[in-house]
């Protein structure tokens, strides 16, 4: 009897060691699985946000939320402009940024890399969304038409080489100091202004003055950011921008200046009745917040979410804009 007790204690215990063991073995996998989704769902939000960054498409959400703003402060009825702005943004930046991706390797790795990966596909996605972007203006009627087709016309001044170095020093618009950021700040400026204008059939007002003036004001301010990382790069391919020419310090300068003249049109048009009072919070607000950020030029080496933060001022005043009016 002992002894059959003594088999018996040890098959139980046998078991026991084989259910904890399987325990064991159900929880360790049960581990690994959980692991490999949270591994697979880093990489696929990692993924995405690259996406969204490195295709532009980012500049596309911001370029129609400026839209709206546009439409808001030329108090025209909503209209198609926020959308084909969108799709036309994103068109030309991801054209340039396949186009630059030779020259971008040393300041922008991350987006050469991603641009030259992808090029194929980011060509097919550009040219379907600037035909959309045309087939949408259509209905705008002929002005429409024609502001839509501006932008990809001035990329095409702006980074093709068609100008003879011989008798001119350079072969680019990009090339030529503060022209290359006129022709940025004036291509968007213009389309953001007279677009939401042509689909709405209205005419030009004091408002649309202070929408064109307060947009070249801050794409100017915004472009000229991304330049101070581009230093090197620039220098090298002989581009003429105003960090390469004048130094990263009187950069920051002019950009203190150019912010410090936005917010006082802001003020103007608040002032003068062009733009209501949420409106003009939301745009101060926005202005502000790029104020602060140009402080960071010279005193910092991530320029690439400098950029992105600056460019975001938009979303800012957005967000600034919808709340105040939902409390007033």
């Amino acid at each position: 009897m002992a002894q059959k007790e003594q088999i018996v204690e040890g098959a139980d215990e046998h078991e026991m060691r084989s259910g904890s063991h399987g325990k064991w073995s159900e929880n360790h996998e049960s581990t690994h699985a959980t692991e490999r989704r949270e591994s697979t769902s880093v990489t696929l939000g990692a993924t995405i946000l690259a996406t969204v960054r490195y295709s532009s498409l980012y500049l596309a959400i911001i370029a129609s939320l400026q839209a709206l703003l546009a439409i808001w402060i030329l108090s025209v009825p909503l209209n198609l402009a926020p959308i084909v702005i969108g799709l036309v943004t994103f068109a030309v930046y991801s054209s340039d940024r396949i186009a630059d991706a030779d020259t971008d390797a040393v300041a922008k790795p991350r987006q050469a890399e991603f641009a030259q990966r992808h090029a194929n596909v980011l060509y097919l996605t550009a040219s379907l969304a600037y035909s959309v972007a045309v087939a949408l203006s259509i209905l705008g009627g002929p002005l429409a038409l024609i502001i839509t087709l501006l932008p990809g016309m001035f990329w095409l001044l702006y980074a093709s080489d068609w100008i003879p170095e011989s008798t001119t020093g350079f072969r680019r618009l990009k090339d030529v100091l503060l022209v290359n950021t006129a022709v940025v700040a004036f291509a968007w400026a213009f389309t953001l202004t007279f677009l939401p204008l042509a689909f709405a059939n209205a005419q030009f007002s004091p408002a649309a003055g202070f929408v064109f003036a307060y947009f070249f004001l801050g794409v100017t301010l915004a472009t000229e950011i991304p330049n101070v990382r581009d230093v090197e790069e620039d220098e090298a391919i002989g581009v003429s921008t105003v960090p390469v020419v004048f130094g990263v310090r009187r950069t920051r300068h002019l950009l203190y200046g150019v912010g410090v003249v936005l917010l006082l049109l802001v003020g103007l048009a608040v002032h003068y009745g062009f733009v209501g009072v949420p409106l003009g919070i939301g745009l101060a607000v926005g202005t502000a917040y790029s104020l602060v950020l140009s402080g960071f030029v010279g005193r910092t080496d991530r320029y690439d979410e400098l950029t992105v933060a600056v460019e975001s001022q938009y979303v800012l005043a957005f967000i600034v804009v919808v709340a105040v009016t939902s409390l007033v």
